[in-house]
């Protein structure tokens, strides 16, 4: 069997370092490719990319003409959702972390983030503060086999959240953090990088 391909995907911050230390930690053998978000962040704007549609295509371009795992993390987890329901033979497996996965988290008492990160980075294209599609209807659809992992010490995407994405997805199990907070996936890296290698392997 070849080494799988996975596709590591940043949130907001978009820095493709913030997966590195999870990476470095799976197999070497395994393809790896680490995406970041022209324009968000402190990446270089791309004039090609203004809005969710050009980071859905960036993701696909990554994924390639075969199959491909995603590791997403918070607002990445919102692309390779939509990713896989755009192109389900596409998508392997999926792990999710910390994320929205396009339902509405407010009603689970995810804190809001937008002010913040306005504040904190005024010149962030506008069109990331718009409301994500809904995407609970269709999440039922998704086949591939999704590892979720949360921590039960995140204000912007609370257990609850990765309870109730659990509960949509038909092949899903969730890990929850004891202690871990929204950027676990880099804080807790040693920790939760042999769940992800036995998910993917």
């Amino acid at each position: 069997m070849p080494a799988p391909r996975i596709v590591f995907m940043p949130g907001v911050g978009a820095d493709p370092e913030f997966w590195k230390p999870v990476g470095d930690r799976l197999p070497a053998a395994w393809d790896k490719v680490y995406l970041g978000w022209p324009g968000l962040g402190d990446q270089p704007s791309d004039p090609s990319v203004s809005g969710w549609d050009d980071l859905l295509r960036l993701t696909l371009e990554a994924v390639g003409p075969g199959t491909a795992d995603l590791v997403a993390q918070s607002m990445g987890g919102f692309l390779a959702l939509a990713a896989t329901l755009r192109h389900p033979r596409r998508v392997r497996r999926l792990v999710l972390t910390a994320t929205s996965g396009g339902i509405d988290v407010g009603s689970l008492g995810a804190a809001e983030w937008r002010a913040t990160h306005r504040a904190a980075r005024p010149n962030a294209p506008a069109w990331i503060y718009q409301q994500l599609p809904d995407l609970a209807p269709r999440i039922g659809d998704i086949r591939s086999p999704t590892l979720l992992i949360w921590g039960d010490q995140d204000p912007l995407s609370p257990v609850a959240v990765g309870r109730r994405l659990a509960d949509l997805l038909p092949s899903a199990a969730l890990r929850i953090v004891v202690g871990g907070d929204h950027a676990l996936a880099l804080a807790r890296a040693a920790e939760i990088a042999p769940w992800i290698e036995a998910h993917l392997a």
